[in-house]
This record gives C-alpha cells, sequence and structure tokens, in this order.
C-alpha cells in the first residue's frame, strides 16, 4: 500500500524589519532607487514621508533626505544587514574617512521582528519620527524595552 504522507517543502520563515533610510548625493534620486531595490527584492510592506533634515557630526554637506521602510524577508538579521550593506554598494556608497559624510544610500537595521536594535531610534528624531510613522501606518508597534545598543 502506497503511503500516503507527503513532504512539503518547509517554507522559510519571514521577518519584519523596520530600516532607516538615508541619503544627501542625488537624494531624490538614490531614494526612489532604494525604493524600487527594496520593493523588488524583499516584499516592501510600508514606507514612511522622506523629510529633510540637517546633517549630524560632519556639517559641512547637503541635508539628508531620511525616510523609514517596512520589509519583510526571509533572511536571517546578520544576512539582511549583509544584504543592506551590497544594496548601498549597487546605489554607488563610498565609505570615506569622515563616517557621518555624505553618502549615496545608508540602509540601518531598526527593528527587527518588533524589537529595537539600534540606539539611533531613541538618539535621533530623524530615524525615531519616519519608524514612528511606518509603525503606524502599518499598525504595528515596537518592544521598546532596553535601550541597549544590540548591532
Amino acid at each position: 500500500m502506497p503511503s500516503t504522507s507527503s513532504h512539503a517543502t518547509p517554507v522559510p520563515a519571514q521577518h519584519e524589519c523596520v530600516i532607516s533610510l538615508g541619503t544627501n548625493i542625488e537624494p531624490e534620486h538614490h531614494f526612489a532607487q532604494a525604493l524600487e531595490i527594496l520593493n523588488s527584492e524583499c516584499g516592501l510592506l510600508a514606507s514612511s514621508k522622506a523629510v529633510r533634515t540637517a546633517p549630524v557630526g560632519f556639517q559641512h554637506q547637503p541635508d539628508f533626505l531620511n525616510a523609514a521602510l517596512l520589509v519583510s524577508t526571509a533572511l536571517e538579521r546578520d544576512a539582511f544587514k549583509a544584504y543592506l550593506k551590497e544594496v548601498e554598494h549597487r546605489l554607488g556608497r563610498v565609505r570615506g574617512p569622515i563616517k557621518s559624510g555624505p553618502r549615496t544610500m545608508d540602509l540601518d537595521i531598526v527593528a527587527w521582528d518588533g524589537e529595537v536594535v539600534d540606539d539611533g531610534y531613541y538618539q535621533h528624531d530623524y530615524v525615531r519620527g519616519p519608524v514612528d510613522e511606518v509603525l503606524a501606518a502599518s499598525g504595528r508597534s515596537l518592544a521598546t524595552g532596553g535601550h541597549g545598543d544590540v548591532h
């Protein structure tokens, strides 16, 4: 008698990630490109409005365009962080001697599966404002118990 059990291929777990996005070199162009890439390669669930902000740290550079995105991914956190660095590279990011200097794109994981993982959320309005907007728009919230940076 043939076996009736089926061996379904397991579906990879989906993680939800809130990303902080910042750009000040051709910001509208690079913002649109980042949205296009993340929408086609991840599950883009929501995005905040882009806000213009003055630079923090190194002051002699153009204002930034900042936003937050909510995406879903089957990648684990370290692999997704590496993926975001690769997207930055594809968008022309060059890491110069000034850490807070101009950039075509900066993509940072702020929250992973509902937990804050970047202290930038607590320290910078240009991160917290867009993140809170994208969370409200998508009906999500964050566990913000500790302020420890768990990069």
